[in-house]
Order: C-alpha cells, then sequence, then structure tokens
C-alpha cells in the first residue's frame, strides 16, 4: 500500500515538475507573436510620422512651383522682363514634388494598377501575389535608388542655367524619393491600403 502511494506521488510530482516545463515551451510561440506584432507597430508609427512628413515636404515644393511660375507669367506678360530663374525653379520644384508626392502614393496604393488578378485571387494566391508585387516594386525602386546616386554623383560639376547651383540638386530627387518609397512599400505590405481599388470605375 505504502509502495503504491509512493509511487503515485513521485508520478504526480513529475507531472507538477514537468508542467511548468510544457507550459514555458508553449508559451515562447506565444510570445514570438506579440513581439513580432510590436515591432511591426513600431515599424509602422515610424513610418506613418515620414510619410506624413514628406507628403507635407511634397505640398511645399508644390507651393513653391506654382509661386515660381506666377512669377514668371508675371515678369513675362506684365513687365514684359522674363525671369531668367523661375522657369527652371519651376521645374526643378516640380521634379522634388512628384519623386516626393509618390512616396504617400506608394504608401496608400493610390497609384493607377491593373487590379483584375488582385479582385480575382483569395486567400493563398492573393497574399503570394501581394508578396510578388511588393518584391518587383522593392527591385524597381533599387534600380532607381542605385543609379539615382550615380548620376547625382557623376553631375555634381555641373550647373543650372539661371539658379547657378550644381545639377546635382535636382537629381537627388531620383535616390531620396526612391528610398523613401521603398520604406513606403514595405510598410504597405505589412498594413495595406488600396486606395485605387475604391476610387476605381
Amino acid at each position: 500500500m505504502t509502495l503504491a502511494l509512493d509511487a503515485g506521488a513521485s508520478r504526480h510530482d513529475g507531472v507538477s515538475q514537468s508542467s511548468p516545463a510544457s507550459q514555458q515551451g508553449m508559451g515562447r510561440p506565444a510570445e514570438a507573436v506579440p513581439r513580432e506584432r510590436t515591432m511591426i507597430q513600431l515599424f509602422l508609427s515610424f513610418e506613418r510620422r515620414v510619410t506624413d512628413a514628406i507628403l507635407w515636404l511634397a505640398c511645399a515644393f508644390l507651393a513653391v512651383a506654382a509661386s515660381f511660375g506666377i512669377y514668371q507669367v508675371v515678369t513675362r506678360f506684365v513687365f514684359s522682363e522674363p525671369s531668367t530663374w523661375s522657369e527652371v525653379g519651376t521645374r526643378m520644384a516640380l521634379i522634388w514634388m512628384v519623386f516626393l508626392g509618390t512616396v504617400a502614393a506608394f504608401r496608400h496604393g493610390a497609384l493607377v494598377s491593373v487590379d483584375l488578378a488582385y479582385r480575382l485571387s483569395k486567400g493563398a494566391w492573393r497574399k503570394a501575389l501581394h508578396f510578388t508585387i511588393t518584391a518587383v516594386t522593392l527591385v524597381f525602386l533599387g534600380v532607381i535608388l542605385w543609379f539615382g546616386i550615380d548620376i547625382t554623383w557623376k553631375v555634381r560639376f555641373q550647373e543650372l542655367a539661371g539658379l547657378e547651383i550644381s545639377i546635382s540638386w535636382a537629381y537627388l530627387a531620383l535616390p531620396v524619393g526612391a528610398l523613401f518609397s521603398m520604406l513606403a512599400v514595405v510598410a504597405h505590405y505589412f498594413d495595406p491600403v488600396h486606395e485605387e481599388l475604391e476610387t476605381a470605375l
């Protein structure tokens, strides 16, 4: 009787001692998921602030381009003395506006797209399509980033006529826009927004 009770107690102790370890082992995957979500949330929070700042900067360049354009019209047709720098400045401001504005367009999924495959796909196929689109877009932006840096460096000694500054300041919009667009594309992968589907006819 005592032997049986001792054996039962030992089995009970073994279960009680092994259960915390098993619970800890089962708890690791559960803890990894919230940690991963927290990292993604931190990344999305950082990206949101950066994209908002980039969008405001793009709006500022739009205002600058409009102001330069108005100044060019007034000096040319009102005073008959066209400005030598406003047209070039307008062009440069528009370039920066486009490449910075593209960042917000990538983030909100507002670019024109062929969305038939995305509309028809579901489940795993849609996830695979979303991953493929993200990968191809990142490769494309990586090419722009690489060659944008290269051409910006090569033309650093050339000057813009009228502004008397290096033409590299205009070409710098290529790598800067591509870099922040890559950040927006990665954020769009984790938190997809498809405004092009909502505004499509």
